[in-house]
């Protein structure tokens, strides 16, 4: 069984992210928003942080037992206007 953590806080996917321990159908879903617009932060196979570097045309994320995921902007798709 193979149990995900969340790129944003680290937490467990499927718990709650808040501290209040409420409960909701999507209780990463801000996370998941704040990923949209920035690296992640937490490996999300070990829960370990990551050493993460933004240049202007993207960002690499490195866990020290997993490797390197990365995102370009230049081969992100475009949005059509």
């Amino acid at each position: 069984m193979t149990t995900g953590y969340c790129g944003h806080c680290g937490g467990v996917a499927g718990a709650p992210a808040t501290p209040s321990g409420t409960r909701t159908p999507d209780p990463h879903h801000s996370c998941r928003q704040q990923l949209a617009m920035e690296p992640p932060r937490y490996c999300v196979e070990c829960r370990r942080r990551m050493k993460v570097q933004v240049t202007p045309t993207g960002w690499t994320a490195e866990c020290s037992r997993h490797g390197r995921t990365g995102f370009c902007a230049d081969t992100a798709p475009q949005n059509a206007s």
